[in-house]
């Protein structure tokens, strides 16, 4: 046994309260006195939060051990140059995949954000540099790799349907004579993706005694009750001589919205020459990489794109807004407040036969957000000018890459000895309905809710206690 009388531990604490800036801290104690620190993700907080909360970190970067990197959203990824900024100078772990996109990421990262700081007149987040060195900082792994991190801990990446390169991680801490600590966080979860072949989590670890940490952005909804919408809605559009404007995500949506329409062509249902343009800088390198092969996805889907596409930028973009027949213009960012979005959508939304329609997740300060409380005639304020609402404005999660309740609760049935279930990435209500729903279904110890009211200490066995974050 260790040189004490208590066993080792790790507390664990998050950043996030709601379905951004995802950054959970692990501090893990041993016997002999040492600590070792690190954390899963370093997120940017979109919407009113980010004001408040993107600047400050909750811990002292420097001491940081390891990080990893649970897949490429900037809502994960956007403050690791922060995070180097202050002073990390540990490793940065991520999928082969992830270290592919993520470099294009926080390039893109950095403009927004220094975009943004001349408008608040306040200094950018960090510079390039900063997000210079913080990819130098970035180690890949293969899925399914086990890689010893430090003397303590070793990380295992598992294949996760959310996005390309997505993964499950699994961080297991050891310490001699004592069981180890097994973590598994989820990430952003997906059951499924068009573009890869998944595997899911090995056998031998459904055997570990378990502490998973998994998301609840759907918490309170079924697979079964999605509402598919999008089909028809864009064929309404066209069929009466309209323009539909899609806001997509650069990864992940854009692409698999440039697939939809491929096979509405393919169907008949959209007339190949009826234009099909793509804006978004980020969200077209992002589709040159998937089509070249450098990631790893299916090979049958590389040859995904539309018929009669164009790739707009800043010199065709005149054209497309001058441009009077039918026409499909996706363009980033998906919530509408970034990007090429900024410009189609003020102009289209005052066009009575145009359809602005959005393919995932809106938060309330957004653009699209804004939309989705006005009514057809209602001003909405864009940019300091407020435009009457005169397009229609629909809404679908058809396409949304996290799973539903359903699908956790099956993912974590896996399970066999399972010992604490730790929910977070939510709005309140999603969260405590998944909470809620764990608590009946699935056989497991302990349940709670990790925002950041508390820190929750594990041990080798699960569930050692809860202290509030005053403590910290």
């Amino acid at each position: 046994m260790g040189s004490r009388n208590w066993q080792p531990y790790v507390d664990l604490s998050t950043q996030c309260n709601t379905v951004t800036g995802s950054c959970h801290l692990g501090v893990a104690k041993f016997p002999n006195g040492d600590t070792m620190k690190f954390i899963i993700d370093c997120g940017l907080f979109q919407g009113g939060e980010g004001e408040i909360y993107n600047s400050k970190l909750t811990f002292s970067a420097e001491q940081i051990d390891f990080a990893v990197v649970t897949h490429n959203h900037v809502d994960h990824t956007g403050r690791f140059p922060l995070l180097t900024k202050n002073g990390f100078r540990g490793k940065i772990y991520t999928t082969e995949d992830t270290k592919v996109l993520i470099p294009l990421a926080l390039g893109d990262s950095c403009k927004v954000l220094k975009d943004l700081s001349k408008r608040n007149h306040v200094k950018p987040l960090y510079s390039e540099s900063n997000v210079e060195g913080s990819l130098n900082q970035v180690v890949s792994i293969r899925m399914r790799q086990t890689v010893y991190v430090n003397k303590y801990t070793k990380i295992t990446l598992f294949d996760n349907g959310h996005l390309i390169g997505a993964a499950i991680v699994l961080v297991q801490i050891s310490y001699p004579g004592y069981e180890d600590i097994n973590l598994l966080f989820m990430g952003d979860y997906n059951n499924k993706n068009i573009f890869l072949d998944l595997q899911g989590v090995d056998d031998w670890v459904k055997d570990l005694n378990l502490t998973i940490v998994t998301e609840a952005t759907y918490g309170n909804m079924n697979s079964y009750e999605m509402h598919e919408c999008f089909r028809d809605n864009i064929e309404k559009c066209i069929r009466y001589g309209g323009t539909a404007v899609v806001p997509v995500f650069s990864l992940g949506r854009a692409q698999e919205i440039l697939y939809k329409m491929q096979e509405f062509q393919k169907e008949g249902m959209l007339d190949r020459n009826i234009p099909v343009r793509f804006d978004g800088k980020l969200g077209i390198r992002y589709t040159h990489l998937f089509t070249s092969g450098a990631l790893h996805i299916k090979e049958e889907m590389r040859d995904f794109l539309p018929q009669n596409l164009t790739f707009v930028d800043k010199t065709t973009r005149d054209s497309v807004l001058k441009y009077s027949d039918s026409q499909i213009i996706l363009t980033t960012s998906g919530m509408g407040s970034y990007g090429p979005a900024q410009i189609y959508i003020p102009e289209f939304i005052r066009r009575p036969n145009s359809l602005i329609h959005f393919t995932g997740y809106t938060a309330p300060d957004t653009l699209g957000g804004k939309l989705k409380s006005a009514g057809i005639g209602e001003k909405v304020e864009m940019n300091g000018l407020f435009i009457k609402k005169a397009a229609e404005v629909e809404y679908t999660n058809e396409f949304s890459a996290h799973a539903k309740a359903d699908e956790i609760i099956a993912f974590l049935k896996q399970f066999r000895k399972l010992k604490l279930t730790l929910v977070t990435h939510g709005e309140e209500y999603a969260k405590d309905a998944l909470a809620n729903r764990i608590c009946l279904e699935v056989n497991t110890k302990d349940v709670g809710i990790l925002d950041r009211r508390y820190v929750f200490r594990i041990g080798p066995f699960g569930l050692i206690k809860t202290l509030t974050t005053k403590y910290l």
